[in-house]
């Protein structure tokens, strides 16, 4: 039985490759035409060291001076003395270039279905088609897409997971006057051809083993969902807390979607906040740190996983340290609005 592995690189790219049943990652990596660098091969050098960020795994021997004790319990790992034993994804805190690998791939996606799903937000639907390859990406990645007749090229995080099916989603920020927002509005149709490269960046749900707690501003929100549908198909025994704060609640998407997380996966909690809302409002107001479970927080261990707006993402990071709530582990994306 093969397993599906990534490897995920420090600049920000993705690589997909199988590996066969009880194959030394090293070797299925070489076998791929990823050279990760090495040394002795024996375990001992540490030259091919990573972290493995999801997935099962062993390893056949690691010598005490490549990985030390709290290495192992921080999930790093030797590629030469590791066998997968599920789907699994790496990290390696060097550029894809030292192992010469290509990437991002390039695709030609058709565009299946658009709508404006709130005030200032569209969801655009694509799909590659049955023919050719399929896109692997980790839930949480982008896509660069060149907007159809022109030159330009906007990032976007796919609001789902990996599917066979090779369905896309992305939540689209609608601009008053933007190059994407104004194809969106005036010329997007069903059947239209969007050029792609992905999979792009380094955000992306980990291995979980500690409560999750999830912060999305504005459409920030699409990594997030994308996350929360692979934590519903795979199933998650941790708790998870969404938070997603817009500025006006005419801004607030995709509820009847999030809403249903409930169901589907258990112990999911959901708190929106309003920035900057109308006099009716009558939910939470302000900004989402103002709002935290600071119990939660402190009680025990949690993985935090924040996308939005630079500003947003620098508060929360403020508030963290304020608090001493040493204890969360932050994973964090920031993203800058285009205004053209």
């Amino acid at each position: 039985m093969n397993h599906k592995v990534a490897f995920s690189f420090a600049d920000g790219k993705t690589l997909f490759f199988p590996v066969q049943a009880n194959e030394i990652l090293l070797d299925a990596a070489l076998r791929n035409g990823i050279n990760i660098p090495l040394d002795c091969r024996e375990g001992v050098c540490g030259t091919c060291q990573g972290r493995c960020e999801s997935g099962d795994y062993s390893q056949d021997y690691v010598d005490e001076e490549a990985l030390s004790s709290q290495d192992l319990q921080q999930r790093k790992m030797l590629t030469c003395q590791t066998r997968v034993q599920s789907d699994a994804a790496f990290y390696f805190d060097f550029a894809s270039s030292l192992c010469n690998a290509a990437g991002p791939d390039q695709f030609t996606a058709t565009v299946t279905d658009v709508k404006q799903v709130s005030a200032s937000t569209a969801i655009l639907h694509l799909n590659l088609g049955k023919v050719g390859p399929s896109l692997d990406y980790l839930p949480g990645q982008y896509a660069r897409l060149l907007i159809p007749g022109t030159g330009n090229k906007r990032s976007y995080s796919f609001a789902n997971r990996p599917s066979v099916s090779n369905e896309l989603q992305f939540l689209i920020r609608l601009l008053p006057d933007g190059v994407m927002s104004n194809y969106i509005r005036e010329r997007c149709r069903v059947g239209d051809e969007i050029a792609l490269e992905a999979p792009l960046g380094a955000f992306y749900l980990r291995h979980i083993a500690r409560p999750l707690v999830l912060v999305a501003g504005g459409t920030g929100l699409s990594a997030l969902l994308g996350m929360l549908d692979e934590l519903a198909e795979r199933g998650c025994e941790q708790p998870v807390h969404l938070y997603y704060g817009v500025r006006d609640a005419a801004d607030l998407c995709e509820q009847a979607r999030i809403n249903a997380y409930e169901q589907r996966i258990p112990g999911f909690r959901y708190t929106e906040v309003v920035s900057d809302p109308s006099p009716h409002w009558t939910g939470k107001r302000g900004y989402i740190a103002e709002h935290f479970d600071v119990a939660e927080l402190r009680d025990g261990q949690v993985d935090m996983y924040v996308c939005g707006p630079p500003p947003m993402v620098e508060s929360i990071k403020t508030w963290l340290q304020a608090q001493a709530l040493d204890s969360v582990h932050l994973y964090y994306e920031k993203f800058t609005e285009s205004n053209a």
